[in-house]
């Protein structure tokens, strides 16, 4: 989320992460380390912001968890992002989650959501985004959920329309270490399983059924299970480079984690590309905001104004069935 951001002027004031080995990657690549556990830190205690950029762990809703959603203490996360934003008041804020969290319980926790967004007096917008469509091979669909503390105009950027190429992540398999190809064994069952005439380059998917998808594109990365169901042209891994490569990660970031922290890592990230594009919509709209204000003002000003002498002064009011402005004017003797 960071990184989806700062491209934009913004600067990180604070940041919240439990887990050692996901502190040690983002204190190499960003230069200072993350505060710990934030369900033990004081909302007081965070500096003033503009924008929250969050997101609470998604495994209460999503389908490859037991979607107790918030009667999991980890579904309650939410809840501490929700008195940040109580106390510190940002002007906006943009978070994510699995595609599930709209229609888990019957779509009542999605509700419940908005609603104590709403109670704090932010306007709020949401969407479905897939990473294919903001170019990276990755099919990977994700609740993102935008409010601002003011009803300005805002819309979630439309998908670029080009089909990402998986041969500009993969890395050729003779520069791939002997330890990313499976074995003979797990190799002859997959192409047992595939279905004749697959594409070259594809990532193979074997689903919990057991069946075998080569698709030119790869579903979505998970925390705990890529490694084993994931499978290059059905004969190796993803290494760590293209698995951050499938979630739009620069060149230059930095492994220093073991393969096992680093799959798990990317499995939870974000996908650069959505974030970025979600937020350079979102700066868009605070920067037109008052642009829009004054263009509204000038259009409708001869027949919406009315004015009240009060002596020297002279009280001007701006009503529309959206906005209601009054201004106290000095009359010139």
């Amino acid at each position: 989320m960071r990184l989806g951001v700062e491209c934009y002027g913004g600067k990180c004031v604070f940041s919240s992460e439990w887990d050692k080995h996901a502190q040690d990657t983002y204190e190499a690549n960003f230069g200072e380390r993350p505060n710990g556990d934030i369900t033990r830190i004081e909302p007081n205690k965070i500096p003033d912001h503009d924008i929250l950029l969050g997101g609470f762990p998604c495994q209460a809703f999503s389908i490859c968890g037991e979607q107790k959603g918030f009667s999991d203490t980890r579904g309650t996360l939410f809840f501490n992002i929700e008195e940040i934003l109580r106390i510190k008041k940002p002007y906006a804020f943009l978070l994510e989650n699995v595609k599930n969290l709209k229609s888990h319980d019957n779509g009542r926790t999605f509700e419940t959501i908005l609603e104590h967004l709403k109670e704090l007096g932010y306007f709020v917008y949401h969407a479905v985004l897939n990473s294919l469509d903001f170019g990276v091979p990755q099919k990977r669909e994700r609740t993102i959920i935008v409010g601002f503390k003011e009803n300005i105009s805002f819309s979630f950027p439309k998908p670029l329309g080009v089909i990402p190429n998986l041969a500009n992540i993969l890395e050729d398999d003779q520069n791939v270490e002997k330890k990313y190809f499976v074995s003979e064994e797990i190799r002859k069952k997959r192409i047992a399983k595939v279905k004749p005439n697959y594409p070259i380059p594809s990532i193979w998917h074997e689903n919990k059924s057991g069946n075998i998808s080569a698709l030119r594109y790869s579903c979505a990365l998970r925390a705990g299970a890529s490694y084993n169901y994931l499978v290059v042209n059905g004969v190796r891994r993803l290494t760590p480079r293209e698995l951050l490569r499938l979630q739009g990660f620069p060149e230059t970031f930095k492994i220093v984690v073991p393969d096992t922290q680093l799959r798990k890592q990317t499995g939870n990230s974000v996908t650069v590309p959505v974030i970025k594009a979600v937020a350079g919509e979102m700066m868009n709209s605070i920067k037109n905001k008052d642009a829009n204000e004054d263009k509204t003002i000038q259009s409708t000003h001869r027949s919406r104004w009315q004015c009240l002498s009060l002596g020297k002064n002279m009280l001007c009011v701006w009503a529309t069935n959206k906005k209601l402005q009054i201004f106290k004017l000095t009359m010139l003797s």
